[in-house]
Formats: structure tokens, sequence, C-alpha cells
């Protein structure tokens, strides 16, 4: 009986979640007309162009082309460079080792807005803006502190005894790192991957910096442009705006086991 308060609650908090998601997709289906006049009612008749236009624009696609693209290069280049730093950080003594972890560590509370002035200077000398690394590299860069905190913490809880049998065993210190740590760290490296992914699939404010020519618009740059563009046709931004969700939300279905159990072990271990 004392749970069902709490089932209560979650039953609670997930209608007030979906229920904007639903009536998004409702409102996808009718004309800005029938969102005048019937505002919280069914499509009556359905208008189903709204979606089908927008499934064979080209311009949808690119966008959630250029946001996968930059999304997955991103995870790859945070997770890869981060592996590295926190398995030195976490199984190698040296001089100024956890002072070089406290400098990551302050990364986190490094605001992104504050650096948009320099990093636009920076990306403009190297003639990184319409580039797609002038995204991915400094996504990468601003996702390194928090990923490399949680793998330290994961690598350090590997034992000690193991990685000195890889080695009476002949294996060599990337060897013990390539072939043993990193099938061991498979759920905290699928949780920062994930992490990585959603963050950079949300990222606004860096492409809309960057991409000034729509080649490669990303997801929430290609929001922001097709409802300027569209400002007075509301049930079709609606029907963007489900569109756009829908990759993601397929997504973290199949990635929440995944990142739920990746934190769970971490704070088990922790």
């Amino acid at each position: 009986m004392r749970t069902v308060p709490v089932y209560v609650i979650l039953w609670a908090v997930g209608v007030f979640m979906v229920t904007p998601l639903l009536y998004a997709l409702v409102s996808g289906f009718k004309s800005t007309d029938q969102l005048s006049g019937n505002t919280f009612g069914l499509p009556d008749p359905w208008v189903t162009s709204n979606y089908t236009s927008l499934l064979g624009s080209g311009a949808f696609w690119r966008s959630i082309g250029s946001s996968t693209v930059i999304a997955l290069a991103t995870a790859v280049l945070t997770v890869g460079a981060a592996a590295l730093a926190a398995y030195a950080l976490a199984r190698f003594a040296f001089r100024g080792r956890e002072l070089l972890f406290t400098v990551f560590t302050m990364g986190l509370m490094f605001p992104f807005a504050v650096a948009i002035l320099p990093l636009f200077i920076l990306l403009r000398t190297f003639g990184l803006l319409d580039n797609p690394w002038g995204v991915i590299l400094p996504q990468a860069a601003f996702g390194l502190p928090m990923t490399i905190v949680i793998l330290r913490g994961f690598f350090r809880e590997i034992p000690g005894e193991l990685e000195e049998a890889a080695t009476l065993d002949g294996c060599s210190t990337f060897g013990f790192f390539w072939r043993i740590l990193l099938p061991l760290a498979r759920p905290a490296l699928g949780t920062v991957s994930v992490l990585a992914i959603v963050g950079s699939w949300n990222n606004f404010l860096l492409p809309l910096l960057v991409f000034s020519e729509p080649t490669w618009w990303t997801i929430p740059v290609g929001i922001q442009q097709f409802q300027g563009q569209y400002a007075s046709d509301v049930a079709r931004i609606f029907a963007y705006l489900v569109l756009a969700m829908a990759p993601a939300l397929a997504f973290y279905a199949v990635a929440e086991r995944q990142l739920i159990g990746g934190i769970t072990l971490g704070a088990t271990k922790g």
C-alpha cells in the first residue's frame, strides 16, 4: 500500500510529459484553420499532407543526416579522447595528476555561452565556419570533462591484480587498455556515448553560430529556420516538430537500458 502514492506520482508525471507530445502529433494532422476553431479536438478531416510533404522534403532529411553525422563523430571523438585521458589519470601515478584532474573537473563549471565570442573568432581563424568540424571539435572539447569524470571513476575500480596478471602474461600497457579495460568498461562507455550523442543532437547555439549555409543545418537549426519560413502555418510547424523528435525518441527508447544501467552501475561502484 505504501507504493501506491509513488505510482500515482509516476503516472501523473508521465501524463504531464506525454500530453504535449500527443497534442503536437494530433495538431500536425490539422490545418491551421482547424487549430484556430478546434484547438483540442480531433482533426476533421485528417490532413496527412503536413507530414508527407516533410517526409518528401530533401531539406528535412539533410538536417537529419547532418545531425546524425555530427552526433556520431562527436561521440567517437569525445569518448575516444576521454577514455585515454581517464586511463592515464586513473591507472598511472605521476606528479600533478590530481591537479590535472581538477583542471578537467573545473570545465564542468564553465558555461558554453561564455566562450561564444572567442570560439567564433578561433573557428574563423582556422577556417572552420560552415564546416562540420567547427561543431564537432568544440562539442567534443566541452564534453570531455564530464566524460573523463565518469570514466576515471570506473577505471579506478578495476582491480590492480588484473593489470599485474596481464603484464606478467606479456600484455603491454596499451594492450591492457584496449583488450581488457575497455571491454570491462562497456557499460560506462555506453553511458557516456549516449550522453554525447544526445548532447550533440540537442545543441542549437553552436550549429547556429557555425553554419550560415543550409547544407549542414542540424535539426534544431532546421526547426528554427522552418518556423521562421512557415510562421503562419502552425499545423505544419507541429508536424515538423514531431518528425524532428521522432529519431531522438527512437534512439532513447533503444539506449534507455544502457544509459540507466551504466549510471546505476557507476553509482553502485561509487
